[in-house]
């Protein structure tokens, strides 16, 4: 049976699109590996890729990926609103099609040895890969920033699970393996990120919000407004649907509205269709039974 994982690198770059070429080319480059999507935002100045592949051709391009950012992507110079310690400062791996997490979990540490040797970036694993409770949420590692870094991985606690000096350029970055995560950004009706800050607290579940959304508010100059921009880490704990309503009652406090959504990458299409189903009310829907896609699928 064939295997297919899928790995979503992030990269801190979304502005130099000779860089972004690149990093799809050396994706697309690999054998063994399909490149399904990527996106890159000038406000956050980052990209994002999806890709999947054979656990051998995911290896390979996630090495060559790390490479390739080290050498083209300088954090000195790096200035975006999103939050980053590494110029690819996340890497996860998700078990798709015949493939378990277990093996995920073991692709990351191969991953992860390879690009503190070869790319001379430390490798922090995270999520289901991380060697300690600690180390298991992305943002507690990412926390201090790239400029922070240095002086955190000092600490024994937090020294690297690969490597053991900070890239002087590329920083640092956390390789893991996960389930699907959706990234999922709400606009709002205004250019206060202090009321985009006051909305994400509200929302995210380490504050006391919905437990499986992880939020922060953000400032899209080029736009003029402010966005909550979220990670949901499970869609079906925490449907799109109930983020979304959630922040329209509390932006009405503030007399602002929801202008528009944005999906980066991919999403299961359950997670969709379950906003489909909330918002048209469907009566005893059934998403096996009800949705043509499924049916020809089976």
């Amino acid at each position: 049976m064939t295997k297919i994982i899928e790995c979503i690198p992030n990269f801190s770059e979304g502005r130099d699109q000779s860089i972004i070429a690149g990093l799809a080319s050396t994706i697309t480059a690999t054998p063994g590996v399909t490149l399904l999507d990527y996106s890159a935002d000038y406000d956050h100045n980052r990209s994002v890729f999806t890709f999947i592949g054979s656990p051998v051709g995911v290896k390979e391009a996630a090495i060559s990926l790390a490479k390739y950012a080290a050498k083209h992507i300088d954090l000195i110079k790096h200035r975006g609103e999103h939050p980053r310690m590494g110029a690819v400062d996340v890497i996860p791996f998700v078990p798709i099609k015949n493939a378990a997490m277990e093996e995920c979990i073991a692709i990351s540490k191969e991953v992860g040895a390879a690009i503190a040797s070869e790319a001379g970036i430390p490798v922090f694993l995270y999520d289901n890969s991380a060697t300690s409770e600690a180390r298991r949420n992305l943002a507690d590692i990412r926390r201090g920033g790239f400029e922070g870094m240095a002086k955190k991985m000092r600490k024994p606690e937090w020294k690297p699970d690969f490597g053991d000096t900070l890239h002087p350029t590329a920083g640092a970055v956390a390789v893991g393996a996960r389930m699907p995560l959706i990234a999922f950004n709400v606009n709002l009706s205004t250019p206060d990120i202090n009321i985009a800050n006051k909305i994400a607290k509200i929302v995210r579940g380490s504050s006391g919000g919905l437990k499986y959304c992880k939020a922060i508010g953000i400032k899209l100059q080029d736009r003029n407004i402010a966005q909550v921009s979220m990670n949901m880490v499970n869609y079906e704990g925490t449907p799109l649907y109930r983020a979304v309503e959630l922040i329209r009652m509390e932006a009405k406090r503030f007399g602002v509205s929801i202008i528009g959504t944005e999906l980066i990458g991919l999403a299961p299409a359950k997670a969709l269709i379950d906003c489909a189903e909330y918002y048209l009310q469907i009566e005893d829907f059934d998403y096996h039974k009800h949705v043509l896609d499924n049916r020809l699928y089976s």
